[in-house]
């Protein structure tokens, strides 16, 4: 009467590479950081996959590690041009 319950696993949709605003990100995009105090930074393809790279001290972060857990987007916003 109570047996096991089948566990089923939903497929993993893939996670956008995108800002806050929805707007997709690509390598060599500068971005402001809103975690771990990167501040501004560069995104770089690295053998590992996708890093943020700070322009104001050179730590890098995985993206994975900048995920928003509410809206799947990242917790970075694009800019336009290069900051100064």
């Amino acid at each position: 009467m109570f047996g096991k319950r089948k566990v089923v696993h939903k497929s993993h949709e893939e996670l956008p590479f995108a800002d806050m605003e929805g707007r997709e990100l690509h390598e060599g995009d500068y971005v402001e950081s809103f975690r771990y105090a990167l501040g501004y930074c560069r995104i770089l393809l690295t053998d590992e996959g996708y890093v943020y790279e700070s322009l104001e001290n050179g730590t890098r972060v995985n993206w994975a590690r900048m995920i928003d857990a509410s809206t799947k987007y990242q917790k970075v916003k694009k800019l336009d041009k290069k900051p100064t």
